[in-house]
């Protein structure tokens, strides 16, 4: 079963290339995030004419998520107990046995700012919801863009951005007790290239430098990550004419 992740940085810009990705590398299961449509405006039609079965979550110009995948997803959720959050960030189903949840973390703007603070909640109350799937279901994935990167291994330049936004120790300290609810960094897994980003700023031909971020990531509970045979950042669609920021992660499992 191969999982993946994707920030596409608007649907309605990129489908065609969100198309031709899954066609090429036929994952079973595929988050995406920041599709910035309403429900009323998702292509679900593209996505079913091109063999995929898709639930959505989506608000206008900001945010919104999607699952898409081979077999129909169930048990389908789009808020969680206790986060009373207009936000469209979070979306959870089970896929073939599998419990999946793609998850949109915001971005929190700037140390010490208000959006700083409603990220570190948002992770805090999701981290609690985690914990209690984590009871219920063995296989468990969570997938997304967490706007958090794990360690300085996932910064270029890990002395100049110390302390910043997505690179914070409060902000680190939270990914670190949502893992601890028992998800496993599937990339860490794998002897990976140095550095190995997923997100690079549109300025500064940040790209072409590779001066970017590791902010995506597969995370698999016990019985996943016994399972997990690779774990690939895949930055083939940075390319692209008009890319998105992000480049897709994608985890291939046994089970």
């Amino acid at each position: 079963m191969k999982i993946a992740s994707w920030n596409v940085n608007s649907l309605k810009v990129r489908l065609p290339q969100v198309l031709a990705w899954l066609e090429e590398a036929q994952p079973d299961v595929l988050g995406i995030q920041e599709t910035k449509l309403t429900d009323e405006n998702f292509p679900r039609r593209a996505f079913e004419d091109a063999g995929w079965h898709v639930v959505f979550s989506g608000q206008k110009t900001y945010n919104g998520v999607a699952l898409v995948a081979r077999t129909q997803p169930t048990e389908v959720i789009r808020d969680i107990p206790g986060l009373d959050d207009p936000q469209r960030r979070i979306l959870g189903a089970t896929v073939n046995g599998v419990r999946i949840y793609n998850l949109y973390v915001p971005n929190g703007s700037e140390v010490g700012s208000e959006k700083y603070a409603y990220k570190l909640d948002w992770l805090e109350k999701m981290t609690a919801h985690l914990a209690d799937e984590r009871t219920r279901h063995e296989r468990l994935a969570v997938v997304g863009d967490f706007n958090i990167t794990p360690a300085d291994t996932d910064v270029h330049d890990p002395e100049a951005l110390a302390g910043e936004i997505h690179c914070s120790e409060p902000e680190r300290a939270a990914l670190q007790r949502l893992c601890g609810v028992g998800l496993t960094d599937t990339f860490r897994l794998f002897e990976q290239p140095e550095r190995a980003f997923s997100w690079w700023d549109y300025r500064m031909n940040a790209f072409r430098r590779n001066l970017g971020l590791r902010i995506d990531l597969v995370l698999a509970s016990d019985m996943l990550r016994d399972a997990c045979e690779s774990c690939v950042i895949d930055v083939a669609p940075r390319r692209n004419e008009r890319p998105s920021d992000h480049a897709p992660v994608i985890a291939a499992f046994a089970a």
